[in-house]
């Protein structure tokens, strides 16, 4: 039976109808600059697809990549797609540990890495049995890795050819829950129609510029290039976020649009008045608020350096896609809120006994109804079906509505701790401090912090004629710990605080660092 015709690639679409247009500008502080139209990223990818087919990658199989951004990244990302392998991004914060989890659980046969980052592989390379080639990006390989840049070399830049089973493409980034494991959430490609929907609500156009102010790894960064991509933008890198870069990337490129998590946004607007006011920001069309809730105070800060009428805040996950929209003239009106619902999602709030909660201003653990909620947990079936309501499907976030709709996420079910953007999962970390040898029992949770939202807090039970300091907790943390992992204090109890099946109660635990507060995220 003859496999039908594949869709022209959205790439090459734009390679085609603009090939010089720039799509991508990777411009450093240093002075660094490289440039690539669209006819030269798509040969990028192609050679790339190429040089990856040639080492036996086919259509379905799994590719991890990991580095900061940069155009290798962005090509790596169009040449997976290209190929119809299944991109698994890779956080380069992580412990050695961390990844080799990650990549072993994946099912990824081949790696793409940042030469700055291959140390990380080198010391996990005998614990990955299923990965048959690490490549090796922007700089030499160590020793049993395979030469990235050569490899571009002698592919060719004519489209691949794919090969393998009629399986779809996507991508599989890993989030976490309960159990203290990632777990890769599989997404498809996107719904053309949601998709379109959207970009017409905030009013995207094709001569946007993206400016990418926060890793790629992340679903949101990563997400909106893919779409600014899609329209055949210009998309500008920053490799690591900085403040006042950040600004001059803005008004040198006349950057349109971005997707931030708080803190970026507050360090910008908290640089000194006369800082700010070197750099033109008043190209700002369509600038998006997510990651973290972002607070009244700072919404007022941002308004106050950048247009008016240029902020949108959407509340989504890697899971459930994006939720809902909170336009521009609503920002100030309707303070806490993170909007009505997005098109062609449904959303309903349960609440503990499963009933629909139908009410204003009843909170319920929010759950959708989405062409745009995820395919699967990978291997892990039982999550996905635990997370199911029905038709709908919940991260276990808890909101209410108001009399005009508008929704206000106002408590998490589950424990997950957002610090500046990043989702962080008490379980790994209580995983981790719980086998130190003189801990009885621990739990983390998320206590406020003005900087970053929350900041992670560890309470520690010593085992009986032990004595820990928090000094001792934290270095041990750092020892097998991702950075933003570590918690930032400890504190020591007699006990921790659970029910009768076992489960810590954080609620009791958070409840003396968020009293007096509107909001517990």
């Amino acid at each position: 039976m003859t496999e039908p015709a594949r869709p022209p690639d959205i790439l090459s679409l734009h390679a085609k109808l603009q090939p010089q247009k720039l799509a991508v500008i990777h411009d450093s502080p240093d002075g660094k600059l490289l440039r690539w139209t669209f006819a030269e990223l798509e040969a990028q990818a192609n050679k790339l697809a190429n040089g990856l087919a040639a080492l036996g990658l086919s259509r379905g199989e799994k590719l991890v990549w990991c580095g900061q951004n940069s155009p290798g990244i962005v090509r790596v990302i169009h040449a997976a797609r290209k190929l119809g392998a299944v991109a698994v991004p890779l956080n380069y914060r992580l412990s050695p540990e961390e990844a080799q989890y990650v990549v072993d659980n994946s099912d990824a046969v081949v790696v793409y890495v940042d030469a700055e980052y291959a140390p990380l592989f080198a010391k996990i390379r005998g614990e990955l049995n299923k990965v048959r080639e690490i490549v090796v990006f922007d700089g030499p390989p160590p020793a049993g890795m395979r030469d990235g840049d050569a490899l571009l070399e002698v592919a060719a830049a004519t489209e691949p050819v794919i090969r393998g089973a009629a399986e779809a493409a996507g991508t599989m980034i890993y989030t976490s829950g309960t159990t203290g494991k990632p777990k890769g959430a599989v997404r498809g490609a996107a719904p053309v129609a949601q998709s379109a929907a959207l970009l017409q609500l905030v009013g995207y156009v094709p001569d946007d510029v993206y400016l990418t102010t926060g890793p790629l790894y992340h679903s949101g960064p990563g997400g909106f290039m893919a779409v600014a991509h899609g329209l055949g933008n210009t998309v500008v890198l920053q490799k690591k976020f900085d403040a006042e870069d950040w600004l001059r990337l803005v008004e040198k490129y006349r950057v349109t649009t971005t997707f931030s998590a708080p803190t970026p946004v507050r360090l910008v607007c908290n640089l000194p008045a006369a800082t700010k006011a070197k750099y033109d920001k008043s190209s700002m069309k369509r600038f998006i608020a997510n990651a973290a809730p972002w607070s009244f105070a700072l919404k007022q800060m941002y308004l106050a350096d950048f247009p008016g009428d240029s902020l949108f805040e959407i509340y989504g996950s890697t899971e459930l896609g994006v939720n809902t929209v909170l336009r521009p003239e609503d920002q100030l009106r309707k303070p806490g809120s993170c909007g009505k619902p997005a098109p062609l999602v449904e959303i309903k709030l349960f609440d503990d006994e499963g009933r629909e909660v139908t009410q204003p201003r009843v909170p319920g653990e929010l759950a959708v109804k989405s062409p745009g909620v995820f395919d699967a947990y990978h291997k892990a079936k039982e999550k996905y079906d635990e997370d199911r309501r029905g038709e709908y499907h919940t991260v276990g976030d808890v909101a209410y509505f108001d009399e005009e709709g508008y929704y206000y996420i106002c408590d998490r079910k589950k424990d997950m701790i957002i610090s500046g953007g990043v989702n962080i999962y008490p379980a790994e970390i209580e995983a981790v401090l719980d086998a130190h040898p003189k801990v009885l029992d621990v739990a983390v949770i998320g206590i406020p912090n003005e900087e970053w939202g929350e900041s992670v807090h560890a309470i520690v039970v010593c085992l009986p004629d032990q004595q820990l300091s928090e000094q001792e907790m934290l270095a041990y943390g750092r020892e097998h710990l991702a950075g933003y992992k570590i918690p930032r204090s400890v504190s020591f109890a007699e006990e921790i605080p659970r029910n009768a099946s076992g489960k810590i109660l954080k609620k009791v635990l958070r409840e003396p660092f968020w009293k007096g507060r509107e909001t517990r995220v």
